[in-house]
This record gives structure tokens, C-alpha cells and sequence, in this order.
């Protein structure tokens, strides 16, 4: 079993990496980060399908967040008062608004600023 928590992300859309990037430098989050491209999905209990359409979280003892909830859990490991946010997300109504905001930004990422057509969800690429 692993320690520490896995943030899983698109490796290959430059919005999601530069997100992460901030994310590391800013929040420094306790967990490991890992492109879906060099993570080993199956021993984390993900499918490939899921990796591809949004960022996941995954427990030590396995259990798997994804898209705005993965986000709160990054948050809610930060340092600082970033915490605070992450739990909030996590409550109604909030948690529905940011599972809303998170579709529309992930549903359009290539269009978003370090985005590039390769970032486009499968399925819907230009």
C-alpha cells in the first residue's frame, strides 16, 4: 500500500500541466503527482477511460476522486489556508457549483490559455 495520496493529471494538455505546476509551486500539496501517461493506472485501480477524462485522486488505501472532488481532496492537502477551500467544495451547494465550473473548464481546456488542441477530452478534438 502506498503513503501517500496520487493526484493523477493529463500530462499531455499544457493547461492541465501548467495547472499543476502552480498547484505544486503554490499549494505544494502532500501527494505524489503523476501524468496519466506514466502512471501505473492499474495498480492505482484506474481505468485508462477515466484518467483521460479528468484529474483523480486516489487514496492509499485505493479509493479513487475524480474531476472537482479530486481537486478539493489536493486542496484539502495543501499547506496553508488553502484547506479551508478544499472543504468547502466538498459541501452542497458548493460541491455542485464546482463540479459545474469543472466540466466547463475540462469540457474546453484546449481553448483555455496553455491549451492546445491536443488537450481537447477524447472523442472531441477539433
Amino acid at each position: 500500500m502506498r503513503n501517500r495520496p496520487v493526484l493523477v493529471f493529463d500530462g499531455d494538455c499544457g493547461f492541465c500541466s501548467t495547472s499543476v505546476r502552480v498547484l505544486e509551486g503554490w499549494l505544494r500539496p502532500r501527494c505524489e503527482i503523476v501524468p496519466s501517461q506514466f502512471a501505473d493506472l492499474e495498480a492505482l485501480g484506474v481505468r485508462r477511460e477515466r484518467a483521460e477524462h479528468e484529474v483523480l485522486w486516489v487514496t492509499p488505501p485505493g479509493t479513487v476522486y475524480g474531476g472537482s472532488d479530486a481537486v478539493a481532496k489536493a486542496l484539502l492537502s495543501a499547506r496553508g489556508a488553502w484547506p479551508v477551500l478544499g472543504a468547502l467544495l466538498l459541501l452542497p451547494p458548493l460541491r455542485q457549483v464546482a463540479h459545474g465550473v469543472y466540466h466547463l473548464i475540462a469540457t474546453n481546456r484546449h481553448r483555455l490559455p496553455g491549451g492546445t488542441p491536443e488537450c481537447a477530452l477524447p472523442g472531441r478534438r477539433p
